[in-house]
């Protein structure tokens, strides 16, 4: 019997054991499958990659798309190191010398003279500002000097000096006045029998209304031949000349049959006079476009831009 009774007891605490046991037992193999699948995904995934990539359908290698690069990681920021900021430059008198600063760069000479007036406007006081009022007396003989040896080279070489051909005395002024109108008149007078006018009017235009008056007295003065067009009775003739606008002048040269326009809109006597000449020297090629501003007592000399050139024919 007693026998019996400890097989008893032991069956008991086996079934016992058994079930709490099992449960634990359980758990740690689930735990344990899960983990090993997670792996066996993480594998199959990478695998299930590399074959999509190598042997997808329209991709991969096979498709000569190269593998994505993976950007490497960034390093570790690195701490910006202040810099230090530049000082301005503080000057000393003592540091020149009058040869120096006589003898110096006009570039290093106005930026040392503006550091000085800034080092005086920042301390204002008696040194610093003495110091930039020495600077600016070097300056001011420095301009002096230069001034004296330009009187004297404008002297010395008459034909480097404006002067000569455009004084600034009463006297000088009327004679180049004068100058100047016998080169136009003259030029009009001795090529009118070469050259016509066209001149271009329309219909109720106002503007060409206050150009006939100032016309008529031109032919009186000049005794050249001008010949009114209506654009809108020879819309063929006023097209021909490119004419834009009404009043409008064209210069015709007879032998070649070349024109220059002269006037577009209203123009008085004196530049009508003086567009002319030019026009008609231009024609004739005895003036180039880059003489075109000068008259003709003029050409040869310091306001002709060409004088200086050495001309082979």
């Amino acid at each position: 019997m007693l026998r019996i009774r400890l097989f008893k007891n032991l069956a008991f605490l086996l079934v016992v054991g058994a079930l709490v046991f099992l449960p634990l037992a359980d758990d740690a193999n689930a735990n344990a499958n899960a983990n090993a699948n997670a792996d066996t995904g993480k594998d199959q995934g990478k695998v299930a990659d590399e074959e999509t990539y190598s042997g997808g359908n329209k991709g991969g290698w096979w498709w000569y798309e190269k593998e994505a690069v993976k950007p490497e990681p960034r390093e570790k920021e690195k701490k910006l190191v202040e810099k230090e900021v530049p000082k301005h430059r503080i000057p000393n008198m003592d540091d020149y010398i009058v040869d120096k600063l006589w003898n110096m760069h006009p570039d290093d000479f106005q930026a040392l003279l503006m550091d000085f007036q800034k080092k005086a406007v920042r301390e204002p006081t008696e040194s610093n500002v003495r110091d930039y009022y020495v600077m600016q007396d070097i300056a001011r003989r420095k301009s002096l000097a230069f001034a004296h040896v330009a009187s004297y080279v404008m002297q010395k070489y008459p034909r480097l000096n404006v002067a000569s051909a455009a004084p600034l005395n009463a006297p000088g002024r009327n004679a180049t006045v004068q100058a100047r109108h016998e080169d136009t008149v003259n030029v009009l007078r001795d090529n009118k029998d070469d050259f016509a006018l066209l001149y271009f009017t329309a219909p109720g235009c106002k503007y060409c209304d206050a150009q006939n008056g100032i016309l008529v007295y031109f032919i009186q003065r000049t005794g050249w031949q001008v010949k009114r067009i209506d654009v809108q009775e020879q819309p063929d003739l006023a097209a021909r000349f490119n004419i834009q606008t009404t009043p409008s002048i064209i210069l015709i040269y007879r032998n070649s049959g070349d024109f220059f326009p002269v006037s577009a809109g209203v123009m008085d006597v004196a530049t009508l006079e003086l567009n002319l000449a030019r026009g008609i020297q231009h024609l004739k090629g005895e003036m180039t476009p880059e003489q075109y501003g000068i008259y003709e007592h003029q050409k040869g000399g310091i306001f002709d831009p060409e004088s200086i050139l050495e001309r082979k024919n």
